[in-house]
C-alpha cells in the first residue's frame, strides 16, 4: 500500500535525523514507527519488534546476588 502524507517541514526534518542516526532510509525508519505504533501486531511480530528496540541499549553487567537481595537495596536503612 502507499499512502501519501504531508507533513510540516520540521517534523520531516526530525523524522530525517532520526531515520539517518538509526542507518535506514526515510521510508523504512516510518514504517517501523508505523509498526511499532499499530495495535494490530501479533504476538510474534511485537516479539521482533521488541528485540529489534533492545539492540541499541548498552550492555550492563550482571547484578550479584547481594545487590539484588533487600539488605542489599536497603543497605542504608535500619
Amino acid at each position: 500500500m502507499t499512502v501519501t502524507i504531508e507533513l510540516p517541514p520540521e517534523i520531516e526534518a526530525s523524522l530525517q535525523a532520526k531515520a539517518q542516526a538509526e542507518g535506514l532510509p526515510l521510508p523504512e525508519y516510518v514504517t517501523n514507527l508505523l509498526r511499532k505504533h499499530s495495535e494490530f501486531l501479533s504476538p510474534a511480530e511485537r516479539a521482533a519488534a521488541w528485540i529489534e528496540s533492545a539492540k541499541n541499549l548498552p550492555r550492563t553487567p550482571v547484578l550479584s546476588d547481594y545487590a539484588m537481595s533487600r539488605e542489599g537495596i536497603y543497605s542504608d536503612h535500619d
